[in-house]
């Protein structure tokens, strides 16, 4: 069964409008269908987003903003400085209109469509009001851009009034023109944030020649995980980060199955491809690694579902093993010379865990 998104078509028929400043409130339950399936968390801590400066986090650290994970509680934990939050929190009476914190995208750069902000278990204590405010900066510019006067930000999402312990969501009228490299939360005028998300698509800086090899499935690439069959214990968008991880949490993994059964994941390229090789990682899936891997691939108009036509096998049904990179190349893949592919499919029977996906190829046009 395929896990339900929006699609792309019915955002764009509910978003249209001249400012994108401008948001359409999200309930909840839109909030992942409507962004986890089509765009990218441009400032995940997995992707190597940085926290640069911030006004203040004297209750609460302003990098628990970014972890992965949702938000837990602890109650009655204590620590100096006061009741242990599982997010950012500033001290009360801020003297100034907000508190603030300033990010490096975890991309080289992005275009903005939405946000999340989640104030779980923040209840008296919660932002009462956020804005996002976005910049386009060199690396030698960063000393510049983290200071509190600096002046080249423009508003990506206007303020908004939030609400205590629940998450917000917010999509904007049109995906931002133009490409940012780091963003500053607005919070009005003190409190705390449990997580910050803020979904677009990455604008990746690709190889200069067309013959240079590279990954075309990463996110920083503009790779997506546009669907799947099943993502009970670990989700899909694992798939392309970079690295190897640090444990069964941060992989794709598929509940037990009994019988005939495959389960598979569908990716968007960041860009049409001639696909070179393919590396499947099940790292740290030792007891519960696929029994076998399969690859299809296809070059397709609009996202493809599971079972539509024009996908063809790339990679036959490869026995996996335990805590390792499988590396497959030329000398056993098929139809990749000379085709171009804009979407790749990894098939693993009958089920379990993958921790990385990777589609090597060069780009076409």
């Amino acid at each position: 069964m395929e896990i339900p998104t929006i699609s792309p078509e019915y955002i764009k028929a509910t978003i249209t409008g001249a400012d994108s400043t401008k948001a359409r409130v999200l309930s909840a339950d839109e909030i992942d269908p409507t962004f986890k399936s089509q765009y990218t968390d441009l400032i995940s801590a997995p992707l190597g987003s940085r926290i640069l400066s911030f006004s203040d986090e004297w209750f609460a650290a302003a990098s628990n903003l970014t972890t992965p994970t949702p938000p837990i509680r602890r109650p009655g934990v204590f620590t100096h400085a006061g009741a242990w939050y599982d997010g950012w929190e500033t001290r009360r009476h801020n003297t100034e209109p907000a508190d603030w914190v300033v990010f490096r995208l975890g991309v080289a750069s992005g275009k903005v469509i939405g946000a999340e902000i989640d104030t779980a278990f923040f209840n008296g204590n919660h932002a009462p009001e956020i804005a996002i405010e976005g910049t386009f900066a060199s690396d030698d510019q960063e000393d510049e851009v983290k200071k509190p006067g600096y002046t080249g930000w423009e508003t990506i999402l206007s303020k908004q009034e939030c609400g205590p312990s629940q998450r917000h969501g917010w999509i904007l009228n049109q995906l931002t023109e133009k490409a940012y490299t780091h963003v500053r939360l607005l919070m009005y005028p003190d409190g705390g944030i449990a997580r910050f998300r803020l979904y677009g698509n990455a604008v990746p800086v690709f190889p200069q020649s067309i013959d240079e090899v590279f990954e075309l499935s990463a996110t920083v690439n503009g790779g997506v995980a546009t669907s799947c069959s099943d993502q009970h214990f670990g989700t899909k968008d694992n798939l392309l980060l970079p690295g190897r991880g640090k444990d069964m949490g941060d992989g794709w993994e598929t509940k037990r199955t009994r019988g005939v059964h495959i389960d598979w994941t569908i990716v968007r390229l960041g860009a049409k491809g001639e696909i070179d090789n393919i590396v499947i990682d099940t790292a740290h899936f030792r007891g519960n690694f696929p029994q076998k891997v399969q690859v299809y691939a296809g070059e397709f108009e609009k996202d493809p579902g599971h079972e539509d036509k024009g996908w063809v096998e790339v990679l036959s049904p490869q026995k996996s093993g335990p805590d390792k990179e499988h590396v497959y190349g030329q000398e056993v893949l098929t139809d990749v010379k000379g085709k171009k592919y804009t979407h790749a499919k990894l098939i693993i029977i009958p089920d379990g865990g993958v921790k990385r996906f990777r589609v090597f190829g060069k780009r076409v046009v």
